[in-house]
């Protein structure tokens, strides 16, 4: 993000106020634009030097091509290594990446090896894009990650299959019912091995800790400006498992606000649409229309499970562990990045 480019004076963090959720909505749908990923080299270093020219004093006050040189940096780069992410596994590729595997999973009628195989390819992604946009003040073993993968692909698939075989055995519901419940079940089994995923692939953190720092008041701000400094130079106070804890449920929470209507409104809108007679005499625009109905709903639900929590969260020092309690910055709180 822009925090890793050399310059002494701040960026202001959006353009949007991040302290109300519709400034967070507003900036989520920034960072996950689709377009930023048609930026090639040439067009990340000019941003990049853009943003330098604002930092280094050499550009007076922000303006639209600063903020849009701001939106692809934010967009590519990891905020605690300043280097870009791998571009499948970047949020603004989140629906892209998402989508065939979305469809897949929700394809009405899928067999025990269709289930399978779409269950660890969803899983698969989802370790991928865990890993390259978590906290990366605590890294994260290779052993440790395949173990985490194989849990959470047993997980996914154990609650897929084991709902599979038991919808078609409820005695006391109806046909109609029993088809939105089948196809449901995907979604069941998307939260909780999504939300489970996150816990395994970002279990170093809460078990070691993450960076925290203070908040730094205007004051503290100008005096490291006079000296040279930037607010990225501030050394952390040290590792805290409860932000960590913090961190991680939090993501795992916003990848089930972001899963639950995707997985959700496409299957009951697509039971309903397959009852008309225009897609009756045509069942081969059935995939069109599903993947159409995926894809809209992942546009607009993105931004807004991004949003549910800031990603660089703000706390009461005295929230966190002992050693924190008087070490916090302006109003006693620190900050730390929560990871995406």
């Amino acid at each position: 993000m822009s925090a890793s480019i050399p310059g002494n004076r701040e960026l202001p963090a959006s353009q949007y106020d991040l302290s109300t959720y519709w400034g967070r909505v507003m900036h989520s749908a920034n960072i996950s634009d689709p377009r930023t990923l048609l930026v090639n080299k040439a067009g990340l270093e000019h941003a990049k030097s853009l943003i330098a020219g604002y930092k280094q004093g050499k550009i007076g006050e922000m303006n639209t091509e600063l903020w849009q040189a701001k939106k692809i940096v934010d967009s590519t780069l990891h905020p605690d290594t300043g280097e870009p992410v791998f571009l499948p596994f970047r949020m603004s590729c989140f629906v892209l990446s998402n989508l065939v595997v979305t469809a897949g999973m929700l394809t009405p009628g899928l067999g025990t090896t269709g289930t399978l195989l779409w269950q660890i390819t969803n899983q698969s992604l989802n370790v991928a894009i865990n890993n390259a946009n978590a906290n990366k003040s605590t890294l994260l073993s290779v052993s440790k990650i395949t173990q985490s993968y194989f849990l959470a692909v047993g997980a996914s698939c154990s609650v897929a299959l084991g709902l599979n075989a038991l919808v078609p055995r409820l005695k006391k519901v109806t046909p109609a019912t029993k088809i939105i419940l089948s196809r449901l079940v995907p979604f069941a089994a998307v939260a909780s091995a999504g939300a489970l995923n996150v816990f395994l692939m970002r279990g170093e953190e809460i078990r070691q800790g993450i960076d925290v720092y203070p908040v730094l008041s205007d004051s503290d701000k100008a005096k490291l400006a006079e000296e040279g400094k930037s607010e990225s130079s501030v050394p952390s106070l040290g590792k805290s498992k409860k932000a960590a804890t913090l961190a991680v449920s939090e993501t795992a929470l916003s990848r089930v606000l972001n899963s639950s209507p995707i997985m959700v409104i496409p299957p009951l809108i697509l039971v309903r649409l397959q009852k008309q007679e225009w897609l009756k005499k045509n069942p081969r625009l059935t995939l069109p229309v599903n993947l159409g109905l995926i894809l809209t709903t992942s546009l607009l639900a993105l931004p807004l499970a991004l949003a549910a929590f800031p990603q660089r969260q703000s706390v009461d020092a005295s929230s966190l562990e002992k050693v924190f309690w008087d070490k916090g910055g302006e109003n006693g709180k620190v900050v730390f990045n929560r990871g995406i």
